[in-house]
């Protein structure tokens, strides 16, 4: 997932509207107390029950998140554009995942974390992909792996799961291909919303345990769920998936610029940072911090 700059088809066409799935029963039970598990969210969508899913970089947001209750965690690659400031998400490494990972899984006690493998750590072969999750795993601590890609990747989600490594499918808009795809680019609309359905079936029957999806019009994204047991998981996929997610930056109103259609800010978290650092810089010029009682 990505939240750079957005060129104009990022935000292009106007909403899709689609009933959003009901719980089947208004006492279904909600997630557990503790460590949520991939079962967990499988118990989600048989319930009818949705899910949140938001990004996390570093130990306070995760921290937070998983405090408020978020039950999916995400390590995304977006780190390479929401934190290290490149344009988009492909010069992030494996060994920077990792770190990150690290960093959100010991803050965590509740949520199931998810990190992406970044571009080049998984495309050579099935065997480099296992090599990359594995350290994805024992170094950066995290529940699951994400990869971007579709049917033609079957065989590489094969192999993680042989593995005992949980896969979460990235299909629509993959980041990661954005030259290939020609820009922020809608996918799966008219003809080519059977070839997202095929991408997921293929996926989920290869093992994986969930289906992200992004960028894609609300009535593929409801073909996919319909067609797929597994979990779905929605940025810009309509309200029908079992899960959504957004990048935290851009939930919370820290970063600046244009925005994603599918966006929804929910604070101005960058107003009030930046209120709270003319603050401090007045009081410093002006003499009155630190005042008594900050001082030994």
């Amino acid at each position: 997932m990505t939240s750079a700059e957005l060129p104009a088809p990022y935000g292009e066409g106007a909403a899709t509207t689609t009933p959003a799935r009901e719980a089947t029963s208004p006492a279904a039970p909600a997630m557990p107390a503790g460590r949520i598990r991939i079962h967990h969210l499988q118990q989600a969508k048989d319930q009818g029950r949705h899910f949140a899913m938001l990004t996390a970089y570093d130990q306070y947001a995760a921290q937070v998140f998983d405090e408020a209750g978020i039950e999916v965690l995400l390590v995304g690659d977006s780190a390479a554009n929401n934190v290290l400031g490149h344009a988009t998400t492909l010069p992030i490494t494996l060994d920077e995942m990792i770190l990150f990972s690290r960093a959100v899984s010991r803050a965590t006690t509740r949520a199931i974390v998810v990190a992406d493998l970044p571009f080049g750590s998984y495309e050579v072969s099935p065997q480099q992909a296992v090599e990359s999750s594995v350290r994805l795993l024992k170094e950066g601590l995290v529940h699951a792996v994400k990869m971007e890609g579709g049917a033609d990747y079957a065989d590489t989600v094969r192999a993680l799961v042989r593995a005992g490594i949980p896969v979460m499918a990235h299909i629509g808009f993959t980041p990661q291909s954005e030259h290939a795809l020609g820009g922020y680019r809608v996918q799966g609309r008219g003809e080519a919303s059977q070839r997202i359905v095929d991408d997921a079936v293929a996926l989920a029957d290869a093992g994986a345990f969930c289906v992200l999806m992004e960028m894609v019009p609300a009535e593929t994204a409801n073909a996919v769920d319909a067609a797929v047991r597994v979990p779905t998981i929605g940025i810009g996929a309509g309200p029908g998936t079992t899960g959504q997610v957004l990048v935290w930056q851009d939930m919370a109103g820290l970063r600046g610029g244009r925005q994603a259609k599918f966006v929804k800010q929910y604070a101005d978290v960058r107003s009030v940072l930046s209120d709270a650092a003319r603050a401090y810089a007045d009081d410093v010029r002006a003499g009155t911090f630190p005042g008594p009682d900050h001082t030994f």
